[in-house]
C-alpha cells in the first residue's frame, strides 16, 4: 500500500517539507484546493524531490476549462520526470456557481466530458493527433504549433477522479487512471457500493481493476495517551458532522443505518452550531468511518479493513511523533 502525505501553502518552507516527507517514506505528496492554489506547492516539491509521486488532492476541475488544466498537468508532469497526478473533483453546485461563477450541469456527465476533452488535448500534443473535439459541454477544435507544448517527453500526467455517489463513481473507473475516495466513506459503502461502481466503469472501458488506483483517506484516531486520543476522537466526530451535513453523502449515512442524522446535522449547520454537530456523531458511527487505537495498531486495523481494496493512502497521522509516523509508513508500505 502507498502512503501520502501533505504539504503547507507556505510556498518558502515547502521545498524542505517536501524532502523531510520523501526521507520518512511517503509515496506521495498530495496538496489540496482550499485556502491556496494546489499547484504551485507541488512545482516547489517537484524540484525538491526525486522519488514521490505529486499529486492534487484535489483540484477543482469545474473551476477552469480542460484546456487550462490540460496545460497545467502537462507542465508539472514534465518537470516531476513523470511523477504528478492530477486528483481533480466536481465540487458542488454552490461553490461553483457562486464562487467561482462558472457553469454547473450534470456534474457525472460534464466530468466524463471533461476528463475525455483533456485526454483529446494531451493526444494532440504528444501523438499528433488532431484537435477535433466537439461535446456537449466543451469542444476544442483549435491548436497550431505556437500553442503545443514542446517538452514531451514524459507525456500527460495521470488523472485521478474524486467520486462519492455511483455516477461520479462509475465516470472515474470508466476514464480515469485512478478514483480519489472521499474520506466521508463506510467500509460498508466502500464495498457495496463504490467498488461496484468501478466495476461497471471498467466493463465500460474496457479495463480491469489492475489497470486502476483506489486512494482512501482513511479518518484516524490515535494518540500516545488517552488525552490525546479523546482529543482526536472530538475532532474526527466533528469532520465526520460537518461532511455528514451535505444532502448529497446521506446514501454513505444510510449505508449504517444511520440516515436520519444527516437532516439533523444539516440544521445545525445552517444555523452555524459548528461543536454541536460533534455529539451527533456517537462511538458506533465514528467507528464506522475511523480505525481508533493507540499508534502500534493503526496500520494492521487499515490493512485488515481495507486491504483487499485500496492501493494507496494518507492515513499517517500527521499530528504524531516523527518516530511513530515513520513506523506506521513503514508498517503499511511493507509488502
Amino acid at each position: 500500500m502507498k502512503v501520502d502525505g501533505g504539504v503547507g501553502f507556505d510556498l518558502d518552507k515547502v521545498g524542505a517539507e517536501a524532502r523531510a516527507a520523501e526521507e520518512l517514506g511517503y509515496s506521495g505528496i498530495m496538496t489540496a484546493e482550499t485556502s491556496h492554489d494546489p499547484f504551485f506547492p507541488l512545482l516547489i516539491a517537484a524540484q525538491n524531490t526525486s522519488r514521490v509521486d505529486l499529486v492534487t488532492s484535489i483540484a477543482v476541475a469545474f473551476a477552469r476549462t480542460p484546456m487550462i488544466l490540460a496545460n497545467i498537468g502537462h507542465d508539472l508532469n514534465a518537470v516531476s520526470k513523470g511523477r504528478f497526478v492530477l486528483g481533480i473533483g466536481s465540487q458542488i453546485r454552490a461553490h461553483i456557481t457562486k464562487r467561482f461563477s462558472m457553469p454547473w450541469s450534470d456534474p457525472a456527465a460534464r466530468m466524463r466530458e471533461y476528463i475525455l476533452a483533456m485526454r483529446a488535448i494531451w493526444a494532440c500534443w504528444h501523438k499528433g493527433e488532431p484537435l477535433t473535439f466537439t461535446g456537449k459541454y466543451y469542444t476544442h477544435a483549435l491548436m497550431t504549433p505556437f500553442f503545443t507544448p514542446t517538452n514531451n517527453e514524459f507525456g500527460a500526467p495521470r488523472v485521478f477522479l474524486a467520486a462519492v455517489g455511483p455516477l461520479m463513481t462509475e465516470v472515474a473507473g470508466e476514464v480515469a487512471d485512478g478514483v480519489i475516495i472521499h474520506a466521508f466513506t463506510t467500509e460498508k459503502y466502500l464495498r457495496e457500493t463504490t467498488m461496484p461502481a468501478l466495476e461497471r466503469g471498467f466493463a465500460k472501458a474496457g479495463k480491469s481493476r489492475q489497470d486502476f488506483e483506489i486512494s482512501y483517506p482513511v479518518f484516524v484516531c490515535t494518540g500516545r495517551d488517552e488525552k490525546e486520543l479523546e482529543a482526536a476522537k472530538v475532532a474526527t466526530k466533528k469532520q465526520i458532522a460537518f461532511y455528514g451535513s451535505t444532502p448529497a453523502y446521506k446514501p454513505v449515512l444510510d449505508s449504517i443505518g444511520v440516515g436520519e442524522a444527516q437532516p439533523e446535522l444539516n440544521k445545525l449547520s445552517k444555523q452555524g452550531r459548528w461543536d454541536e454537530m460533534g455529539h451527533v456523531i456517537t462511538d458506533d458511527i465514528m467507528n464506522a468511518f475511523a480505525v481508533v487505537g493507540e499508534p502500534a495498531s493503526i496500520a494492521g486495523q487499515i490493512k485488515s479493513r481495507y486491504g483487499d481494496l485500496i492501493d494507496r493512502t494518507s492515513a499517517a497521522y500527521a499530528s504524531l511523533p516523527l518516530e511513530d509516523r515513520r513506523k506506521m509508513i513503514a508498517a503499511l508500505t511493507a509488502a
